[in-house]
């Protein structure tokens, strides 16, 4: 790789170390999209849900095999930009790093404003600017302390995140076996089938849901940018990476599967969250307390990620002459403190639409993270087909992280996954 773009040019501590590696791969697969989003996808598609997750988690799964398998071989802050500008030439190093910094971009004002709607919960008085504002003030002094402070609040932020989705599928699990919760009567399996069949809505349905589903899975890619500050990039980038699949399985099929077995699924989301109401049956009267506080730390954590992300790939983006070279210094601390900055100074413009538009702005960020997280995808398996045909059979064996070469396969799938996605996102 090019002296401007390898890990030792770039200039960052290596300071993540597996365990952190592991939560952030985690917490970018979970986010609000479970716990918020889940009743809006499983209006539209009814326990067939379960297929387009399936679906979205095989197809982010070979996405994240091809991006894994460049940056064990080239672990940098850029990444796929880097990549991009590496093997396909700066124009394409320069929109797909400035397009994935515009998802980002978005992504953290979208979770500034959910932020604002969480405090609300309880402070009620407190204007939804204000919380955003406190929110991203905190978030970035953190990413400006050191990159393990950021490692750290992601650890943290994804274990809340994994200990309550456990305890609902397991107290799910014991509902719908035992009845505790129920009378003492088993809840049983049928709410999948008894009300509309499973494919209540069609096949159109589960197809209509890709989408959200594509939004929810958003942010796993942050794999690739920590393996420029992972301290055994070799070791911990693979391991994360081929548990993306299951995790999808664990995490969301098998929590949703557990929810629209307790809960007759067009009723989902009608008579309030099924996290809430999958606590309140054990008697918990502060489950829609404890929910909240659960969403909220996965905002703070997807504020706290675009952050980091957004900061990496503008300094990594200077390093390639595709940003101004004030971005390519880094602070005593090693990390990109300008690109962090003036990165976050853009997401500002989300407090002051929080502002003039409370009730809207949601909707528009994540339409416009939609198509930027989606192209980002997009150029991860076009670059890595580049990356393929410029090696030797010899090297292709010496590969750190093996991935077979189905490149036309992983192409056609995720064009045809791209299409349905596009097209849903329009007609809606």
């Amino acid at each position: 790789m090019s002296d401007k773009n390898n890990g030792s040019h770039e200039n960052l501590e290596r300071g993540l170390e597996e365990r952190h590696i592991q939560m952030i791969a985690l917490g970018g697969a979970i986010g609000v999209g479970l716990f918020l989003g889940s009743a809006t996808t499983i209006k539209m598609a009814g326990p067939a849900i379960l297929l387009s997750y399936l679906a979205g988690g095989i197809i982010l799964f070979i996405i994240m095999r091809a991006l894994g398998e460049m940056a064990v071989e080239h672990p940098v802050a850029g990444s796929f930009s880097a990549y991009a500008n590496e093997y396909m030439g700066p124009l394409a190093g320069y929109l797909t790093g400035w397009t994935y910094w515009l998802n980002w971009v978005s992504c953290c004002m979208a979770e500034l404003t959910a932020i604002g709607i969480y405090i609300n919960f309880w402070f009620p008085g407190i204007p939804k600017w204000g919380s955003a504002l406190t929110a991203l003030v905190i978030m970035v002094f953190v990413n400006l302390v050191a990159v393990k402070a950021f490692g750290e609040c992601e650890f943290w932020f994804a274990l809340i995140k994994v200990v309550a989705i456990i305890l609902m599928i397991v107290v799910g699990v014991v509902m719908i076996v035992t009845g505790i919760g129920n009378a003492g009567k088993p809840i049983g399996f049928s709410n999948l089938w008894i009300n509309g069949g499973f494919f209540p809505n069609g096949v159109k349905g589960p197809v209509s849901a890709l989408a959200l589903v594509t939004f929810a899975f958003f942010g796993t890619e942050l794999i690739g940018i920590t393996a420029g500050e992972a301290k055994n990039p070799e070791k911990t980038i693979p391991s994360a990476i081929n548990k993306v699949f299951w995790r999808i399985c664990i995490f969301y099929v098998g929590a949703l599967t557990v929810i629209m077995c307790l809960y007759p699924w067009n009723k989902i989301g009608v008579i309030g969250s099924p996290f809430v109401l999958t606590f309140s049956k054990l008697g918990i009267k502060s489950a829609a307390g404890i929910i909240n506080f659960v969403v909220l730390t996965a905002a703070l954590s997807g504020c706290n990620s675009g952050i980091y992300t957004t900061g990496r790939m503008v300094y990594n983006l200077s390093l390639q002459g595709s940003a101004p070279k004030v971005f390519g210094k880094v602070s005593e601390r090693h990390v990109p403190m300008n690109a962090i900055l003036a990165s976050s100074a853009c997401m500002l413009i989300g407090v002051v639409l929080n502002y003039f538009l409370p009730g809207k702005v949601f909707v528009y960020l994540a339409s416009i993270a939609t198509f930027a997280g989606l192209f980002a995808w997009f150029m991860i398996v076009l670059v890595q087909i580049k990356f393929r045909k410029g090696l030797t059979s010899e090297q292709v064996k010496k590969l750190k992280i093996s991935n077979e070469d189905v490149s036309i396969y992983k192409l056609f799938c995720f064009s045809i996954f791209s299409i349905c996605i596009f097209g849903n996102v329009i007609k809606s």
